[in-house]
Protein backbone atom coordinates (compact mmCIF):
# COMPACT_ATOMS: atom_id res chain seq x y z
CA UNK A 1 0.00 0.00 0.00
CA UNK A 2 1.55 3.46 -0.99
CA UNK A 3 1.70 6.02 1.75
CA UNK A 4 -0.02 8.92 1.18
CA UNK A 5 2.53 11.15 1.47
CA UNK A 6 5.37 9.24 -0.29
CA UNK A 7 6.38 10.70 -3.84
CA UNK A 8 8.56 9.45 -6.59
CA UNK A 9 11.94 10.91 -6.10
CA UNK A 10 12.93 12.25 -9.62
CA UNK A 11 16.63 13.08 -10.99
CA UNK A 12 17.64 14.39 -14.12
CA UNK A 13 20.73 12.72 -15.96
CA UNK A 14 21.92 15.68 -18.24
CA UNK A 15 24.01 15.08 -21.19
CA UNK A 16 24.36 17.66 -23.69
CA UNK A 17 24.17 15.69 -26.63
CA UNK A 18 21.53 13.21 -25.30
CA UNK A 19 21.72 9.81 -24.63
CA UNK A 20 20.74 8.43 -27.73
CA UNK A 21 23.91 8.09 -29.82
CA UNK A 22 21.88 9.51 -32.76
CA UNK A 23 20.31 12.37 -31.24
CA UNK A 24 23.08 14.77 -32.12
CA UNK A 25 22.08 14.46 -35.30
CA UNK A 26 18.52 15.49 -35.14
CA UNK A 27 18.21 18.56 -37.18
CA UNK A 28 16.06 19.96 -34.35
CA UNK A 29 18.75 19.15 -31.73
CA UNK A 30 21.09 22.13 -30.67
CA UNK A 31 25.01 22.39 -31.92
CA UNK A 32 27.68 22.48 -29.20
CA UNK A 33 25.57 22.45 -26.41
CA UNK A 34 28.14 20.88 -24.45
CA UNK A 35 29.97 24.15 -24.30
CA UNK A 36 27.51 26.38 -23.90
CA UNK A 37 26.33 27.19 -20.37
CA UNK A 38 23.44 30.07 -20.73
CA UNK A 39 21.97 28.73 -23.62
CA UNK A 40 21.49 24.89 -22.77
CA UNK A 41 23.09 24.24 -18.96
CA UNK A 42 20.88 26.42 -17.09
CA UNK A 43 17.70 26.26 -19.86
CA UNK A 44 18.22 22.27 -18.83
CA UNK A 45 18.25 23.15 -14.95
CA UNK A 46 15.70 25.76 -14.86
CA UNK A 47 13.27 23.47 -16.57
CA UNK A 48 13.80 20.44 -14.05
CA UNK A 49 13.59 22.56 -11.42
CA UNK A 50 9.98 24.33 -12.77
CA UNK A 51 9.46 20.45 -12.56
CA UNK A 52 10.60 20.09 -8.83
CA UNK A 53 12.81 17.38 -10.14
CA UNK A 54 15.39 16.48 -7.03
CA UNK A 55 18.28 15.93 -8.58
CA UNK A 56 20.31 17.70 -11.49
CA UNK A 57 22.66 14.73 -11.84
CA UNK A 58 26.33 14.92 -13.69
CA UNK A 59 28.31 11.77 -15.13
CA UNK A 60 31.88 12.16 -15.49
CA UNK A 61 35.21 10.31 -17.12
CA UNK A 62 38.43 11.62 -16.71
CA UNK A 63 39.47 11.56 -20.41
CA UNK A 64 38.00 9.87 -23.28
CA UNK A 65 34.99 7.01 -23.36
CA UNK A 66 37.51 4.81 -25.74
CA UNK A 67 40.55 3.91 -26.74
CA UNK A 68 42.95 5.29 -30.17
CA UNK A 69 41.02 2.10 -31.55
CA UNK A 70 38.12 3.66 -31.30
CA UNK A 71 38.44 6.62 -33.36
CA UNK A 72 36.44 5.85 -35.45
CA UNK A 73 33.98 5.70 -33.32
CA UNK A 74 34.58 8.33 -31.13
CA UNK A 75 34.54 10.89 -34.04
CA UNK A 76 30.66 10.10 -34.67
CA UNK A 77 29.68 9.92 -31.11
CA UNK A 78 30.02 12.76 -28.86
CA UNK A 79 28.52 11.28 -25.91
CA UNK A 80 32.14 9.56 -25.60
CA UNK A 81 32.68 12.86 -23.03
CA UNK A 82 34.97 13.60 -26.26
CA UNK A 83 33.94 17.23 -25.30
CA UNK A 84 32.34 18.09 -21.55
CA UNK A 85 32.93 20.43 -18.83
CA UNK A 86 34.25 18.96 -15.85
CA UNK A 87 31.47 18.73 -13.68
CA UNK A 88 32.54 20.69 -9.96
CA UNK A 89 33.02 23.81 -12.68
CA UNK A 90 30.12 23.44 -14.01
CA UNK A 91 27.77 22.45 -10.90
CA UNK A 92 29.41 26.28 -9.08
CA UNK A 93 28.10 27.58 -11.92
CA UNK A 94 24.39 26.20 -11.16
CA UNK A 95 24.72 26.78 -8.20
CA UNK A 96 24.40 30.45 -7.80
CA UNK A 97 22.04 30.09 -10.66
CA UNK A 98 19.34 28.37 -9.33
CA UNK A 99 17.64 27.77 -6.19
CA UNK A 100 15.71 24.45 -5.17
CA UNK A 101 17.25 21.38 -7.03
CA UNK A 102 20.08 19.28 -5.86
CA UNK A 103 23.40 19.22 -7.47
CA UNK A 104 25.17 15.95 -8.35
CA UNK A 105 28.88 15.61 -9.98
CA UNK A 106 31.40 12.23 -10.24
CA UNK A 107 34.51 11.75 -8.58
CA UNK A 108 36.61 8.78 -8.57
CA UNK A 109 37.92 7.22 -5.40
CA UNK A 110 40.55 6.15 -7.50
CA UNK A 111 41.76 8.61 -9.31
CA UNK A 112 41.57 11.44 -6.74
CA UNK A 113 42.46 12.56 -3.18
CA UNK A 114 39.86 12.49 -0.36
CA UNK A 115 41.22 16.42 0.53
CA UNK A 116 40.30 17.45 -2.47
CA UNK A 117 36.91 15.96 -3.17
CA UNK A 118 36.11 16.45 0.05
CA UNK A 119 36.47 20.05 -0.38
CA UNK A 120 35.31 20.67 -3.33
CA UNK A 121 31.61 19.10 -2.55
CA UNK A 122 31.71 20.81 0.57
CA UNK A 123 32.33 24.35 -1.31
CA UNK A 124 29.23 23.52 -3.73
CA UNK A 125 27.13 22.43 -0.37
CA UNK A 126 27.84 26.16 0.62
CA UNK A 127 27.69 27.88 -2.43
CA UNK A 128 24.30 25.85 -2.96
CA UNK A 129 22.99 26.36 0.13
CA UNK A 130 22.41 22.85 1.07
CA UNK A 131 22.34 21.62 -2.13
CA UNK A 132 25.46 19.07 -3.37
CA UNK A 133 25.61 15.57 -3.91
CA UNK A 134 28.48 13.25 -4.22
CA UNK A 135 28.23 10.36 -7.50
CA UNK A 136 30.63 7.65 -5.79
CA UNK A 137 33.21 5.47 -8.43
CA UNK A 138 35.72 3.35 -8.73
CA UNK A 139 36.53 4.03 -12.68
CA UNK A 140 35.51 1.44 -14.84
CA UNK A 141 36.95 3.08 -18.43
CA UNK A 142 40.31 1.74 -18.65
CA UNK A 143 41.74 4.49 -21.08
CA UNK A 144 41.39 6.41 -17.44
CA UNK A 145 43.99 4.89 -15.80
CA UNK A 146 47.14 6.26 -18.78
CA UNK A 147 45.60 9.74 -17.77
CA UNK A 148 47.13 9.33 -14.28
CA UNK A 149 50.39 7.21 -15.10
CA UNK A 150 49.03 3.93 -14.39
CA UNK A 151 49.07 1.30 -16.88
CA UNK A 152 45.79 -0.07 -15.84
CA UNK A 153 43.35 0.32 -13.34
CA UNK A 154 43.84 -1.81 -9.82
CA UNK A 155 41.49 -4.73 -10.18
CA UNK A 156 37.71 -4.33 -9.35
CA UNK A 157 37.30 -5.90 -5.93
CA UNK A 158 40.34 -3.76 -4.88
CA UNK A 159 38.92 -0.55 -6.22
CA UNK A 160 35.79 -1.26 -3.92
CA UNK A 161 37.97 -1.95 -1.14
CA UNK A 162 40.28 1.52 -1.13
CA UNK A 163 36.73 2.62 -2.09
CA UNK A 164 35.24 1.61 1.59
CA UNK A 165 38.08 3.58 3.11
CA UNK A 166 38.10 6.88 0.73
CA UNK A 167 34.76 7.49 1.59
CA UNK A 168 35.50 7.13 5.13
CA UNK A 169 37.87 9.64 5.14
CA UNK A 170 35.88 12.29 3.05
CA UNK A 171 33.00 11.94 5.88
CA UNK A 172 35.57 12.21 8.69
CA UNK A 173 37.00 15.41 6.47
CA UNK A 174 33.75 17.03 6.27
CA UNK A 175 33.25 16.41 9.96
CA UNK A 176 36.14 18.65 11.19
CA UNK A 177 34.27 21.38 12.39
CA UNK A 178 31.17 21.16 14.67
CA UNK A 179 28.26 23.34 13.30
CA UNK A 180 28.61 26.20 15.64
CA UNK A 181 32.43 26.45 15.69
CA UNK A 182 32.58 29.30 14.07
CA UNK A 183 31.96 32.48 16.33
CA UNK A 184 33.27 35.10 14.30
CA UNK A 185 32.56 37.40 17.87
CA UNK A 186 34.22 40.73 16.77
CA UNK A 187 34.43 42.14 20.46
CA UNK A 188 36.11 39.30 21.61
CA UNK A 189 38.17 38.60 18.56
CA UNK A 190 37.38 35.12 18.33
CA UNK A 191 36.84 33.75 14.87
CA UNK A 192 36.56 30.16 15.93
CA UNK A 193 36.45 28.21 19.05
CA UNK A 194 39.32 25.69 18.50
CA UNK A 195 37.56 22.56 21.10
CA UNK A 196 35.19 22.01 18.27
CA UNK A 197 38.02 21.48 16.06
CA UNK A 198 38.99 17.65 15.19
CA UNK A 199 41.83 16.79 13.63
CA UNK A 200 41.08 13.52 11.24
CA UNK A 201 44.78 11.74 11.76
CA UNK A 202 43.79 8.84 9.68
CA UNK A 203 46.36 5.86 8.48
CA UNK A 204 44.85 3.45 6.83
CA UNK A 205 45.57 0.73 4.21
CA UNK A 206 45.60 2.94 1.27
CA UNK A 207 45.36 6.57 2.71
CA UNK A 208 46.96 8.78 4.84
CA UNK A 209 45.48 11.87 5.86
CA UNK A 210 45.64 14.30 9.09
CA UNK A 211 43.07 17.23 8.74
CA UNK A 212 41.20 19.09 9.14
CA UNK A 213 39.64 20.57 6.23
CA UNK A 214 39.79 24.04 5.53
CA UNK A 215 35.98 24.65 5.31
CA UNK A 216 33.34 24.98 7.67
CA UNK A 217 30.78 21.83 7.73
CA UNK A 218 28.61 21.64 5.02
CA UNK A 219 24.72 22.67 5.41
CA UNK A 220 23.47 19.67 4.85
CA UNK A 221 26.46 17.67 7.65
CA UNK A 222 27.36 15.72 4.54
CA UNK A 223 26.35 16.15 1.09
CA UNK A 224 24.30 13.90 -0.25
CA UNK A 225 25.98 10.34 -1.32
CA UNK A 226 25.34 8.17 -4.51
CA UNK A 227 26.51 5.39 -5.53
CA UNK A 228 25.43 3.00 -8.59
CA UNK A 229 27.45 -0.18 -8.21
CA UNK A 230 25.62 -3.38 -9.15
CA UNK A 231 28.16 -5.75 -8.64
CA UNK A 232 28.51 -7.50 -4.90
CA UNK A 233 31.83 -5.22 -3.99
CA UNK A 234 29.33 -2.07 -5.24
CA UNK A 235 25.88 -3.19 -3.40
CA UNK A 236 28.02 -3.62 -0.11
CA UNK A 237 29.32 -0.39 -0.94
CA UNK A 238 25.72 1.58 -1.55
CA UNK A 239 24.64 -0.15 1.51
CA UNK A 240 26.99 1.09 3.78
CA UNK A 241 27.19 4.98 2.88
CA UNK A 242 25.15 5.56 0.18
CA UNK A 243 22.02 7.80 0.23
CA UNK A 244 20.61 7.35 -3.30
CA UNK A 245 21.55 4.47 -5.09
CA UNK A 246 21.44 4.44 -8.95
CA UNK A 247 19.99 1.03 -9.91
CA UNK A 248 20.23 -0.39 -13.83
CA UNK A 249 17.88 -3.51 -13.35
CA UNK A 250 16.66 -4.37 -17.12
CA UNK A 251 13.25 -5.69 -15.53
CA UNK A 252 10.72 -5.11 -12.99
CA UNK A 253 11.78 -8.38 -11.68
CA UNK A 254 15.30 -7.58 -11.64
CA UNK A 255 14.58 -4.04 -9.75
CA UNK A 256 12.88 -5.67 -7.36
CA UNK A 257 15.23 -8.28 -6.06
CA UNK A 258 18.11 -5.38 -6.44
CA UNK A 259 15.62 -3.23 -4.65
CA UNK A 260 15.02 -5.89 -1.97
CA UNK A 261 18.51 -6.37 -1.54
CA UNK A 262 20.23 -3.11 -1.08
CA UNK A 263 17.71 -2.27 1.22
CA UNK A 264 17.93 -5.55 3.85
CA UNK A 265 21.85 -4.96 3.50
CA UNK A 266 21.55 -1.19 4.27
CA UNK A 267 19.29 -2.27 7.40
CA UNK A 268 22.23 -4.67 8.50
CA UNK A 269 24.39 -1.65 9.28
CA UNK A 270 21.92 -0.25 11.33
CA UNK A 271 20.37 2.32 8.75
CA UNK A 272 16.73 3.12 8.13
CA UNK A 273 15.61 1.36 4.51
CA UNK A 274 13.59 4.65 4.17
CA UNK A 275 16.38 6.72 4.40
CA UNK A 276 18.21 5.24 1.41
CA UNK A 277 16.20 5.74 -1.84
CA UNK A 278 16.71 3.41 -4.92
CA UNK A 279 16.35 5.48 -8.14
CA UNK A 280 16.98 3.24 -11.31
CA UNK A 281 18.22 4.80 -14.33
CA UNK A 282 14.98 5.23 -17.07
CA UNK A 283 15.73 5.66 -20.82
CA UNK A 284 12.66 7.21 -21.99
CA UNK A 285 11.01 7.99 -25.35
CA UNK A 286 8.19 9.87 -24.73
CA UNK A 287 5.15 10.74 -27.94
CA UNK A 288 2.31 12.06 -27.71
CA UNK A 289 0.92 8.75 -28.34
CA UNK A 290 2.52 5.57 -29.00
CA UNK A 291 3.03 5.17 -32.28
CA UNK A 292 4.39 8.72 -32.02
CA UNK A 293 7.57 7.45 -29.48
CA UNK A 294 8.01 4.21 -31.75
CA UNK A 295 8.44 6.09 -35.13
CA UNK A 296 10.55 8.58 -32.70
CA UNK A 297 13.06 5.71 -31.75
CA UNK A 298 12.73 4.39 -35.41
CA UNK A 299 14.61 7.96 -36.88
CA UNK A 300 17.10 8.05 -33.69
CA UNK A 301 18.39 4.71 -34.50
CA UNK A 302 18.80 5.25 -38.37
CA UNK A 303 20.90 7.99 -37.39
CA UNK A 304 23.45 5.87 -35.56
CA UNK A 305 26.81 5.20 -37.08
CA UNK A 306 27.41 1.52 -37.15
CA UNK A 307 30.83 1.59 -36.00
CA UNK A 308 29.51 3.39 -32.80
CA UNK A 309 27.05 0.77 -32.26
CA UNK A 310 29.66 -1.93 -32.26
CA UNK A 311 32.08 0.20 -30.10
CA UNK A 312 29.39 0.94 -27.72
CA UNK A 313 29.05 -2.96 -27.01
CA UNK A 314 32.80 -3.91 -26.81
CA UNK A 315 33.11 -1.22 -24.49
CA UNK A 316 30.41 -2.12 -21.99
CA UNK A 317 31.56 -6.28 -22.24
CA UNK A 318 35.11 -5.11 -21.69
CA UNK A 319 36.29 -7.30 -24.63
CA UNK A 320 37.29 -7.07 -28.27
CA UNK A 321 34.59 -8.21 -30.95
CA UNK A 322 36.74 -7.65 -33.90
CA UNK A 323 37.12 -10.43 -36.21
CA UNK A 324 33.40 -11.82 -34.97
CA UNK A 325 30.79 -11.45 -37.16
CA UNK A 326 28.33 -8.68 -36.68
CA UNK A 327 25.39 -10.94 -37.73
CA UNK A 328 26.54 -13.71 -35.88
CA UNK A 329 26.28 -14.53 -31.64
CA UNK A 330 28.71 -13.13 -29.55
CA UNK A 331 31.36 -15.50 -28.57
CA UNK A 332 30.87 -18.71 -26.27
CA UNK A 333 33.63 -18.06 -23.96
CA UNK A 334 34.43 -14.13 -23.29
CA UNK A 335 37.50 -13.26 -21.86
CA UNK A 336 37.70 -11.68 -17.95
CA UNK A 337 36.85 -8.21 -18.15
CA UNK A 338 37.95 -5.82 -15.26
CA UNK A 339 34.66 -3.51 -16.59
CA UNK A 340 31.45 -3.09 -14.64
CA UNK A 341 30.40 -6.39 -14.32
CA UNK A 342 26.84 -6.66 -13.65
CA UNK A 343 26.10 -5.33 -16.54
CA UNK A 344 28.34 -7.19 -18.88
CA UNK A 345 26.58 -10.76 -17.05
CA UNK A 346 23.22 -9.08 -17.79
CA UNK A 347 24.10 -8.41 -21.77
CA UNK A 348 25.52 -12.07 -22.00
CA UNK A 349 22.74 -13.74 -20.46
CA UNK A 350 20.36 -11.55 -22.54
CA UNK A 351 22.13 -12.54 -25.84
CA UNK A 352 22.64 -15.98 -25.13
CA UNK A 353 18.56 -16.49 -24.06
CA UNK A 354 16.87 -14.81 -26.95
CA UNK A 355 19.42 -15.64 -29.31
CA UNK A 356 20.70 -11.74 -30.29
CA UNK A 357 23.38 -11.09 -32.74
CA UNK A 358 26.22 -8.96 -32.03
CA UNK A 359 23.94 -6.18 -34.15
CA UNK A 360 20.90 -6.76 -32.66
CA UNK A 361 22.73 -6.70 -29.22
CA UNK A 362 24.23 -3.46 -29.69
CA UNK A 363 21.05 -1.55 -31.22
CA UNK A 364 19.52 -2.40 -28.22
CA UNK A 365 21.97 -1.07 -25.87
CA UNK A 366 22.45 2.12 -27.95
CA UNK A 367 21.09 5.33 -25.97
CA UNK A 368 19.93 2.77 -22.98
CA UNK A 369 23.33 1.69 -21.61
CA UNK A 370 21.59 -1.23 -20.13
CA UNK A 371 18.96 0.61 -18.36
CA UNK A 372 15.55 0.04 -18.54
CA UNK A 373 13.82 1.54 -21.49
CA UNK A 374 10.21 3.28 -21.72
CA UNK A 375 9.24 4.48 -24.68
CA UNK A 376 5.36 5.25 -25.04
CA UNK A 377 2.54 7.95 -24.49
CA UNK A 378 2.71 9.84 -21.17
CA UNK A 379 -0.31 7.22 -19.68
CA UNK A 380 2.08 4.25 -21.43
CA UNK A 381 5.09 5.64 -19.29
CA UNK A 382 3.58 6.84 -16.39
CA UNK A 383 1.94 3.18 -15.83
CA UNK A 384 5.18 1.52 -15.88
CA UNK A 385 6.57 4.21 -13.47
CA UNK A 386 4.26 4.01 -11.18
CA UNK A 387 3.81 0.16 -11.21
CA UNK A 388 8.03 0.26 -10.15
CA UNK A 389 7.04 2.83 -7.64
CA UNK A 390 4.27 1.28 -5.93
CA UNK A 391 5.72 -2.58 -6.35
CA UNK A 392 8.80 -2.21 -4.79
CA UNK A 393 11.26 -1.75 -7.33
CA UNK A 394 11.83 1.91 -7.06
CA UNK A 395 11.93 5.22 -4.91
CA UNK A 396 11.89 7.55 -8.12
CA UNK A 397 13.86 7.78 -10.83
CA UNK A 398 17.04 9.13 -12.77
CA UNK A 399 15.53 10.00 -16.23
CA UNK A 400 17.82 9.59 -19.46
CA UNK A 401 15.66 11.15 -21.95
CA UNK A 402 16.48 10.29 -25.45
CA UNK A 403 17.62 13.88 -26.93
CA UNK A 404 17.95 17.10 -24.66
CA UNK A 405 16.58 19.42 -24.47
CA UNK A 406 13.81 18.62 -26.50
CA UNK A 407 13.17 14.70 -24.99
CA UNK A 408 13.70 15.62 -21.88
CA UNK A 409 10.80 18.66 -22.60
CA UNK A 410 8.80 16.25 -23.36
CA UNK A 411 8.79 14.22 -20.40
CA UNK A 412 8.10 17.29 -18.26
CA UNK A 413 5.37 18.58 -20.20
CA UNK A 414 3.98 15.21 -21.13
CA UNK A 415 4.53 12.62 -18.16
CA UNK A 416 5.02 14.42 -15.01
CA UNK A 417 1.41 16.32 -15.71
CA UNK A 418 0.09 12.73 -15.74
CA UNK A 419 2.31 11.82 -12.63
CA UNK A 420 0.98 14.64 -11.14
CA UNK A 421 -2.35 13.98 -11.76
CA UNK A 422 -2.10 9.98 -9.90
CA UNK A 423 -0.61 11.81 -6.71
CA UNK A 424 3.05 10.37 -7.09
CA UNK A 425 5.45 13.47 -7.45
CA UNK A 426 5.38 16.74 -5.81
CA UNK A 427 3.78 20.30 -6.92
CA UNK A 428 6.22 22.22 -4.71
CA UNK A 429 9.77 21.77 -2.77
CA UNK A 430 9.83 20.59 0.60
CA UNK A 431 12.72 22.35 2.86
CA UNK A 432 15.81 23.94 1.50
CA UNK A 433 18.27 21.20 1.08
CA UNK A 434 18.70 18.60 -1.21
CA UNK A 435 18.20 16.13 2.41
CA UNK A 436 15.03 17.88 3.14
CA UNK A 437 13.63 17.56 -0.19
CA UNK A 438 14.05 13.62 -0.79
CA UNK A 439 13.56 12.95 3.47
CA UNK A 440 17.13 12.17 4.03
CA UNK A 441 18.62 12.63 7.93
CA UNK A 442 21.48 15.32 8.38
CA UNK A 443 24.19 13.36 10.07
CA UNK A 444 24.96 14.77 13.54
CA UNK A 445 28.24 15.87 14.02
CA UNK A 446 30.19 12.72 16.16
CA UNK A 447 31.39 14.87 18.92
CA UNK A 448 27.47 15.49 19.71
CA UNK A 449 26.68 11.79 19.50
CA UNK A 450 29.73 10.33 21.22
CA UNK A 451 30.49 13.50 23.46
CA UNK A 452 33.62 15.75 23.45
CA UNK A 453 36.72 14.39 22.01
CA UNK A 454 39.38 13.59 24.59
Amino acid sequence: MLAADRKMALGVFARANGHHEGAWRLPESPTGPELDFHGFWLGLAHLAESACFDLFFLADVDGLRGSEADLAALSHDPARYVSQFEPMTLLAALAVTTRHIGLAGTASTTYNEPYHVARKFASIDHLSGGRSAWNIVTSSVQATAANFGKDKHLAHDARYRQAHEFVAVVKGLWDSYEDDAFLRDKASGLFFDTSKLHYLNHRGEHLAVKGPLNLARPPQGHPVLIQAGASEPGKALAAEVADIIFGSSGSLQGAQAFYADVKARAAQHGRHPDHVKVLPGLFTVVGRTRQEAQEKNARLLSLVHPEVGFSLLEELLGVSLRGYPVDGPLPDELPPSNQQKALRDRLVETAKREKLTIRQLYTRQIGSHGVYTMTGSPTDIADEMEQWFCEGAADGFNIMASDYPGGFADFVHLVVPELRRRGLVRTEYRGRTLREHMGLPRPEHPARASGPAP
